[in-house]
């Protein structure tokens, strides 16, 4: 998608908006359109908007391209109406009822040929009746979509378009995606950006090409001396950077009069985490202590193997040299979900803190495969007996919800980050669009366009994770109130629309009254 293929056409013009309302009057006649009835009629002839029956004026092409995200923008699938032939025309969609006079003829001959207390005739006209019913219903359906489009109700239209999809209604997906390609944009208002990309996921979706784009939008690493993607987006949304602050508080605590700790952290990413634990621990007034961090990293990191993980292990080494503290960097071989106890190195005398960073959600549960690994890694670190676990995770259900409902909550998800990012971020910032193309809508394209084990962003509220770490044998770790203090005070350095609030021992952090990241501690 390119910026100038979104924002173009953001007001629209009124030959496109007739071009519109021809389109969708031309798609419904087409489809509600009744041949003569009688009492020997096919049934098989009708065709309803439900069964997606199109013929005469009308063509609808293919789903979208597939190579059109990275290239040229959103496929443009679009039904074009064709004139028709006077043979052709719609009948008027009321239909009178037959004569008297051969209602009674019918009536006189069916009750010779079935005796007196036939039904025929009135179950023809029941379901006559039916027919003219659902008729009246789409003719509202398609009355309410058209007012949509014509407010320029992005929301609205937007899940419209889900709902088509979701239905398998491909005659209006089509339609509404064509219109929302005139609505969105990624450098204009909020919903707008955040339309563009939901938009590409449904495109997606139909086109079966999400894994493709989730891959290629991997969070990549800018020119050299410069922030990540990821990095940057922590330091705009201050709710992802004081979820880490939240964890590294929970972990200092529990490790206050340790002289040897080991960490091991199944998302370490840059490693940026642990620059300020460094820098506490070594001002501790009872001394240093030694410590080893064992890096992990999930499939879906850019940093998951080999040089990248040691460039994170080289920088926190000269940040502990600088700060006069002992220390040891070391990686395992597994990729999160496939650790094994051989791997982590474990040694007697170190206290053990893990840490589950924005990672718990990309490892598959029992809805995927027989082998719960989730739950199973769960099982694997509490057999490891550490002092603190850490957990931090957006609050948001997408894991098990079907499509529409996974859909919704997602829109109103990510529109609580867009705005936030609209006050921290200028919107002629020149890495914005990359910030939130590449940290944001790969995430979004994968929830709304992949299914079963393409589908690696499955999320999970508090609760569920709770019932999770309780099953697993784990008892919650209070947060220190010193942390979350100080976070609290850093937070009205932000916006005033930035959120705090410490309940049942787990810190939410979010956008207005939304929750957008949790953060608690286990043991």
């Amino acid at each position: 998608m390119t910026e100038s293929q979104t924002s173009t056409g953001l007001h629209g013009s009124r030959g496109s908006r007739d071009k519109s309302i021809l389109m969708v009057e031309s798609a419904f006649m087409r489809q509600s359109k009744i041949p003569d009835h009688n009492l020997s009629s096919d049934t098989s002839e009708n065709c309803t908007l439900d069964s997606s029956c199109v013929t005469g004026s009308g063509t609808l092409y293919g789903c979208p391209s597939s190579s059109s995200f990275l290239s040229t923008g959103s496929p443009r699938s679009q039904l074009v109406p064709q004139s028709s032939s006077s043979s052709n025309n719609v009948k008027d969609l009321t239909v009178n009822d037959p004569s008297d006079d051969l209602r009674y003829k019918l009536r006189e001959l069916e009750t010779v040929m079935l005796g007196p207390n036939s039904d025929i005739l009135d179950i023809y006209e029941s379901n006559f009746k039916a027919k003219s019913d659902h008729i009246s219903t789409e003719t509202e359906h398609w009355k309410l979509l058209m007012e949509m489009v014509l407010r320029r109700s992005l929301k609205e239209v937007l899940i419209a378009c889900a709902k088509a999809v979701s239905d398998n209604d491909m005659l209006t997906a089509e339609w509404l995606m064509s219109e929302l390609r005139q609505l969105v944009s990624v450098s204009g208002e909020p919903i707008q950006r955040l339309g563009a990309y939901m938009l590409e996921g449904l495109v997606a979706r139909l086109a079966a090409t999400g894994s493709t784009i989730y891959r290629t939008l991997r969070c990549k690493e800018p020119p050299c001396g410069n922030l990540s993607y990821m990095h940057l987006l922590y330091e705009v949304c201050p709710y992802f950077k004081f979820g880490y602050m939240s964890a590294n508080g929970a972990i200092a605590v529990a490790m206050k009069d340790e002289d040897r700790i080991h960490i091991i952290d199944f998302q370490i990413a840059q490693g940026s985490q642990w620059l300020s634990l460094i820098q506490a621990l070594a001002a501790r007034p009872s001394g240093a202590p030694r410590i080893r961090i064992t890096g992990i990293n999930g499939p879906s990191s850019t940093y998951a193997r080999g040089r990248w993980l040691d460039i994170v292990g080289t920088r926190l080494l000269r940040l502990a040299e600088s700060c006069n503290i002992p220390f040891e960097f070391s990686t395992a071989t597994m990729i999160g979900p496939e650790a094994e106890l051989k791997d982590l190195v474990l040694r007697p005398g170190e206290a053990l803190a893990v840490n589950f960073p924005f990672m718990l959600h990309h490892v598959p549960d029992e809805t995927i495969g027989v082998w719960n690994q989730r739950d199973g890694l769960l099982r694997l670190v509490k057999s490891l007996s550490p002092k603190v676990v850490t957990l931090v995770e957006q609050e948001l259900d997408t894991n098990t919800a079907a499509f529409l409902s996974r859909f919704l909550k997602t829109l109103d998800y990510y529109a609580a980050i867009f705005e936030s990012i609209d006050v921290t971020l200028p919107r002629d910032h020149k890495e914005r669009i990359n910030l939130e193309q590449h940290c944001l809508a790969r995430d979004l394209v994968n929830i709304i366009a992949c299914e079963g084990t393409a589908r690696v962003e499955r999320h999970e509220v508090l609760g569920k994770w709770r019932s999770r770490f309780l099953m697993a044998g784990f008892r919650p770790y209070p947060l220190s109130p010193l942390v979350n203090a100080t976070i609290k005070e850093l937070l009205g350095n932000y916006c005033e629309h930035y959120k705090l609030e410490e309940r049942d021992g787990t810190l939410y952090l979010g956008w207005m009254n939304r929750a957008l990241v949790t953060a608690c501690a286990w043991h």
